[in-house]
Parts: structure tokens; sequence; C-alpha cells
């Protein structure tokens, strides 16, 4: 299927009641567990590495469930694409000080995981309260669907998203302004300005980035959750209180402690975690490859 006709069907597909594509994505979801053995290889590998005390049975089923939320929020990106925002806003349930970046004097990071719900709580931001969010998104290689994805992020005006390649300078500009960042600190990019930090007890390469640009900013870290709630309910967003110790002057230690929080996380709700990612791709010299 060409980009172009994705984005015709998910446009299509999003005009339908959220129970209805709820069901949907979890049949895509299904298919992608059968057809996508690369991925499922992935997950449970992940779920191998980080839940080894767990029965075989149980990871499969951890990770057929994984793949059905997986579908869902993959259908569900044209619903947050093409919406409008009053409807959006009558489907996600914000916890939390959602308010805070309005208040603070000091600029603001969200620090944001990858849970299926990720999107959501990207939209969060923008649509329940007013201070300007600023993103980095991985450039994609299909130029109509990098349009699209640009054009959905920043559909409601207040927003600007800046690629991974060339963030760099732009982005202090804008932090220094008093935008609020919204950063996604738990991927393998490889170990520039990262070190090999335990998740679930795994060496895993870990983003200092985020220590080091709240000391660097003076900023205040705002952890924010996203949950897909079973068929039409919706969604959840929890904003929760700001970490008061956050950053301190030990980068590693800072990395150590998000991963503490994030394994935390994932154990509330472990099906939703991005387990299609290969997490501990990156290996410490002279270690095999985990995948």
């Amino acid at each position: 299927m060409t980009a172009r006709a994705l984005l015709a069907l998910l446009w299509l597909l999003h005009w339908l009641p959220l129970g209805m594509q709820a069901r949907l994505g979890r049949g895509l979801g299904r298919a992608g567990w059968h057809f996508a053995g690369s991925r499922r290889k992935v997950a449970l590998r992940n779920l191998e590495l980080c839940f080894p005390d767990l029965p075989t049975t149980e990871r499969e089923r951890l990770g057929r469930q994984h793949f059905r939320w997986l579908g869902r929020s993959l259908l569900e990106r044209g619903l947050l694409w093409y919406a409008s925002p009053e409807r959006l806003r009558r489907l996600i349930r914000v916890e939390g000080d959602v308010h805070l970046a309005e208040r603070s004097d000091r600029p603001v990071m969200w620090l944001a995981p990858h849970f299926m719900g990720l999107d959501v709580a990207g939209a969060s931001v923008l649509l329940f309260q007013k201070k300007k969010g600023i993103s980095i998104y991985q450039r994609q290689s299909d130029p109509v669907m990098d349009k699209a994805l640009r054009r959905g992020r920043l559909r409601f005006g207040n927003a600007e998203i800046f690629s991974r390649d060339d963030a760099g300078k732009a982005l202090f500009r804008a932090i220094r302004k008093g935008d609020g960042f919204f950063n996604l600190p738990d991927m393998d990019f490889g170990t520039r300005d990262a070190a090999f930090v335990p998740f679930f007890g795994v060496p895993a390469v870990t983003l200092l980035a985020p220590s080091r640009l709240a000391k660097a900013l003076d900023m205040i870290v705002q952890p924010v959750i996203a949950e897909i709630l079973p068929g039409g309910e919706g969604y959840r967003v929890r904003f929760e209180p700001p970490w008061a110790d956050f950053p301190s002057d030990d980068p590693v230690a800072d990395a150590a402690r998000m991963n503490r929080w994030i394994e935390s996380e994932i154990r509330r709700n472990p099906a939703q975690y991005l387990w299609v990612h290969r997490r501990f791709k990156t290996r410490p010299p002279g270690e095999p490859s985990l995948y």
C-alpha cells in the first residue's frame, strides 16, 4: 500500500466511532503478530530479557496483547491527525497538573516514554494547556508520510518539531524562549551522549541529554504517561508531579533514576510499552548481540 493510500484509509477510518476503530486496530495487531515475524521476535526477546522469571507462555500472552495495542495505536493515528479538537478533548482524560508549564517561570520538560499512547500524550499538551510545545522527531524516509506526520503533529498551531538530524541550536533557542519540551528519553540511538545504564537489570544505552539539558537550561522535569483505554473509552494521560531533585550533578545517576521510573510504569501496564523496539541493540564493547 502506498503512503497516499494508507493516509486516505486512516482519514476514512477516523470518522468511525472509537469502539469500532478499536476492534479494527486489535484485528490489525493480531495480523501483525502472525505476519510481522521479525518484530514479533524482537518483542518476545525484550520480554524475555526484562521479565526472565515469567513463564514462556505468559511472555507470549503479553506479546500478543502488546501487538493488539500496537495495532490500535497505528490505526488510531488517523484520529489524532484528523479528528476535531473538540472530539479529541472528549476522548482524552487528563489527570494531574497539565497547566504546570503555563505557570512556571522556568522552562518545563515533559518526560514521556514510549507507551502506545505516546502520540495522545503529545496531543494533550497542545489541547489542554496554552504553553507552546516543541519536540524532536525522526524524519521519515517517505516524503509523503513525513509531510503527513509533521502536519498531524503541528495542526493545532501551538507546536514546533525539529528533525533529530538538525535539532541542536534551534531546540536550545526555543527552550530559552520558554517553550515546553516534549522529550522521548527511552530509545537506543547509539552511544553518543549516552551511557550503559541498567534497564530491568540489563545494560542499555540510555540518553544523558534529559539530565544535561535540564541542568544547562534550569528546566523543571515533569513525567507524563499515556494509556489507551479499552474499547471506546478513550485515553488517559497522567501529568505527574515534577521531580524535585532532578537533575542532579550526576547525569548517569539521573539516567538510572529515569530508567527505574520507566520500569515502574511498565510494571503497571506491561502490554502497552513499545516492545517491538530493539531497546538493547547497542552492546558494550565485546558483548554479542542480544537479538
